[in-house]
């Protein structure tokens, strides 16, 4: 005769700090343990399909994930089969599906090995037992579900929280659990009455498409408005698992997630195609001719990079000219471009001649780069040199140089600047800016007395001839009279740019991505939409807490940049400063050149200080050489948010990574070496915000704003400019908006159409008809 199964919550304990911790998280070990654990003392069977557990219906009971628990399914199925084993030597009766658990080949004779045999009673004593407990049951009969029943009582309250109202109306409608789980379970999909015991003690909320598909049959049995409950949900911005998504890869498969609908998966082919298709179009590319172009020229990488130079800065870890010539062939093999040793030298002194706080003796200069710029400028030269030496035959299309022949000593050579500037019209299409601030780049390295160009001539030793490009002639040229060969080079440039100057046309329009806003009578009103979606679907801090930290930070990120309209380098550098702390001084943020925000005693209110020299136009007559303060103002929970932020979100998503001081800190990981935004993950940052928050999905009915693209930083000055001339008309009041000059707002800022200009006089001549 069989041993009696015994099962105790230790021993389920055990098993899973043993067995199952070094396969799960221990937020998802706890969840496990507690699933079995409520089974036993519930005397309830787990849910089977056939002879394996049923992942899905023990993932909605759970809280877990489907997929995560298939994945470990081979391992956690051992305490799953003892606790039937356990259960049925207790004599409680079981369902069919349950009888196939773990007993269906005990019989004798069976094949099974032994050791799956060992403690379990034969099938016949089994379903002996079962059979028996049944013929025993007596009392009502089982209560016979109707579709729509009749609530018993009509008014009702709406409680705070998806589980109270859940709750709340399973008692309106006289359904328990078990029946309510009966009511809205089919072939398809089935309810877990664990999973809703879940669900009303709000310890979990469905998170998955079929989930979302029960809950939604729950609203229509209860006849209650769509949407009921799921507006009711702790995370409601997460996006809901298990969408399939065939022929993307994860990474798309990510970012498409959370702008698919909850009944993706249940629409034909053409409907999910037509979904995919719009997300890709408006969310995660953007429809714009300039971002087209982008996406394509990105795929042919062909600049030179200079590893010496980073973020405008020449490395501590110099390596000599010798070690960076030796590894570029295998760099070039890797499909990464590296400068040869001697170009990078002459980069670094370059880099060195116009960043240095003094100028070294014996030469002369005109204008200093910060670092900004310098990166710029790295870049800019590593984009044309990489077209001279690419091959001709590759999709660049380059002239196929020799790398030995680079030197920048080849930018006083007119034909090379004639061919550089035939190559970007056939590559673009037309003539742009771009070309016309490289002309003003080499009229600045050959210019009489400040160029640095000019005054190296050594570097002229370093010209070779070059077949089709550079003459012999031309070479000895310059070897024998550099001054009047940089001569030579300089008016061929400045003759050049004012040609392009003439023809250049306008490619990225950067008003495209928010037209919708600037054409909107409060440009700032409706961007301000933006951070109305973003606190309506802001996650239960208290059960999601890095949700809801990323959701506060990304409405900081939008009204601190609608109240102080800065540039995207000012606003990721503000430093923080908490109410207990002493307030950094003035003389120290001029040394970072940076800003601060600081709580201001004198006027009870958040404030931000950043020093004139901090901003990119610090010599404009906007500043005056005096430093940029203003009073944020406590409107629409600003001042909780910022509090709430900086006393409880930020920790949070700082996690193990230093604290770089700034306001705001990315979503830091284990791997991650610093927590600060340099200026790429800002722009993602910001742009994701717009993906999720800002673009009207017509499918999920989430976003703010119809027509909107997504966009960076930067267009929220734009906003601000445009909403101030379309209320005052006046150039003058939009520059100290956003720290500029009347100038560069009509150039660069404002969207001031001629209808606007005509809508706000006339505002001024219907006074008269309105007073008569």
């Amino acid at each position: 005769m069989s041993r009696v199964s015994k099962l105790t919550p230790r021993m389920i304990s055990n098993f899973c700090n043993v067995r199952i911790a070094p396969l799960l998280s221990p937020r998802e070990t706890e969840r496990l343990r507690d699933y079995l654990l409520d089974l036993l003392k519930r005397r309830e069977f787990p849910p089977y399909d056939r002879h394996r557990i049923d992942c899905w219906a023990i993932a909605q009971g759970s809280g877990l994930d489907h997929e995560r628990l298939r994945s470990v399914r081979a391992q956690i199925q051992p305490v799953f089969d003892a606790m039937c084993r356990a259960l049925a030597d207790m004599g409680l009766p079981r369902t069919k599906p349950e009888m196939r658990a773990g007993e269906v080949k005990t019989t004798a004779g069976s094949d099974e090995p032994d050791r799956l045999r060992r403690g379990r009673p034969p099938k016949s004593e089994v379903v002996g037992i079962a059979a028996k407990q049944e013929r025993r049951k007596t009392g009502p009969k089982p209560k016979v579900v109707i579709a729509f029943p009749e609530p018993k009582w009509t008014d009702w309250v709406d409680l705070p929280t998806f589980g109270q109202s859940l709750a709340m109306h399973m008692r309106r409608h006289g359904d328990s659990v078990k029946h309510l789980c009966k009511a809205v379970s089919d072939d398809e999909f089935t309810l877990d009455t664990h999973a809703l015991r879940q669900w009303t003690s709000e310890r979990s909320s469905p998170h998955s498409v079929q989930s979302l598909l029960i809950l939604h049959r729950i609203e229509r049995r209860y006849r209650l408005p769509k949407d009921y409950f799921r507006t009711r949900l702790p995370h409601q911005s997460r996006a809901a698992r298990g969408n399939v998504l065939d022929g993307i890869e994860p990474a798309m498969r990510r970012r498409l997630a959370w702008h698919l609908p909850d009944d993706f998966m249940r629409r034909n082919e053409a409907d999910q195609e037509e979904i995919v298709q719009w997300v890709m179009t408006n969310v995660v590319t953007g429809t714009t001719d300039y971002r087209r172009y982008q996406a394509a020229a990105t795929k042919q990488r062909y600049g030179l990079r200079f590893k010496s130079i980073r973020n405008g800065r020449i490395s501590a870890s110099v390596r000599s000219p010798a070690s960076v010539e030796d590894d570029v062939s295998e760099e070039l093999e890797m499909a990464t471009i590296v400068a040869p040793g001697e170009l990078e030298q002459e980069m670094m002194d370059l880099i060195r001649f116009k960043t240095s706080t003094l100028t070294a003796f014996g030469f002369q200069r005109s204008g200093v780069w910060n670092e900004e710029t310098a990166d710029q400028k790295v870049e800019h030269f590593g984009l044309l040199f990489g077209a001279l030496i690419a091959k001709p035959e590759s999709p660049v299309r380059g002239f196929g140089m020799s790398r030995k022949a680079l030197t920048f000593a080849i930018l006083a050579v007119p034909a090379v600047w004639d061919w550089y500037l035939q190559w970007r019209e056939q590559r673009r299409g037309f003539f742009t800016a771009w070309e016309s601030d490289m002309l003003n780049i080499a009229q600045s390295l050959l210019r009489e007395e400040t160029g640095w160009l000019r005054q190296m001539p050594h570097l002229a030793r370093r010209l070779r001839p070059v077949p089709g490009l550079i003459s012999a002639e031309s070479v000895e040229r310059a070897r024998s009279d550099w001054p009047a060969f940089c001569d030579e080079g300089f008016k061929h440039a400045r003759l050049r740019e004012k040609e392009i100057v003439r023809v250049a046309r306008i490619h990225r329009d950067p008003f495209e991505p928010i037209l919708p806003i600037l054409e909107a009578d409060s440009p700032v009103g409706e961007y301000r939409r933006i951070t109305d979606e973003i606190l309506r679907l802001m996650p239960d801090e208290e059960r999601y807490p890095r949700a809801a930290a990323e959701a506060v930070r990304s409405f900081l990120l939008l009204r601190l940049g609608l109240h102080l309209g800065l540039r995207q380098k000012n606003l990721r550098q503000l430093l923080v400063c908490p109410r207990d702390k002493v307030p950094t001084s003035e003389r120290h943020l001029e040394d970072r050149r940076c800003g601060e925000l600081r709580w201001s005693v004198r006027d009870n209110g958040w404030e931000v200080l950043i020093p004139s020299i901090a901003f990119k136009n610090s010599t404009s007559s906007f500043f005056g050489a005096k430093p940029f303060r203003l009073l944020l103002p406590d409107l629409g929970g600003l001042y909780g948010m910022i509090e709430a932020w900086i006393s409880r979100h930020r920790a949070v998503l700082l996690g193990p990574a230093a604290d770089p001081g700034t306001f705001f800190v990315k979503t830091a990981k284990r791997s991650s070496v610093s927590a600060a935004y340099e200026q790429t993950t800002f722009y993602e940052a910001w742009r994701l915000t717009i993906q999720r928050y800002g673009i009207y999905n017509p499918y999920t009915g989430r976003g703010a704003v119809k027509g909107l693209l997504p966009h960076g930083p930067h267009n929220v000055r734009d906003v601000i400019a445009t909403h101030i001339l379309k209320q005052t008309g006046s150039y003058e009041q939009a520059s100290y908006a956003i720290q500029d000059t009347p100038e560069m707002v009509s150039q660069h800022y404002g969207r001031f159409l001629p209808q606007d200009k005509v809508a706000l006089a006339a505002q001024i001549l219907n006074r008269v008809w309105e007073a008569a």
